[in-house]
């Protein structure tokens, strides 16, 4: 299974050992890194759109507040 690697799989074990888990498997690793990426895809689609709107080329922080909440 060939993957982006946009986010590397070491940042997912941090993310999870500082969530409370002792041990975190290689799949379970991957499995938070596609949810991940996925989500922030789509978080950042609807900053791009919202800056548009707004009559810039810049995505702003603002903008990916304001697409995370809906």
């Amino acid at each position: 299974m060939a993957s982006k690697r946009l986010i590397p799989l070491a940042a997912m074990e941090k993310i999870m050992k500082n969530a409370g888990a002792d041990r975190v498997s290689d799949k379970a690793k991957a499995a938070l890194k596609a949810v991940l990426e996925d989500i922030g895809e789509e978080i950042a689609s609807n900053a791009v759109k919202l800056a548009a709107h707004a009559g810039r080329k810049t995505v702003k922080a603002g903008d990916i507040k304001l697409a995370s909440k809906s």
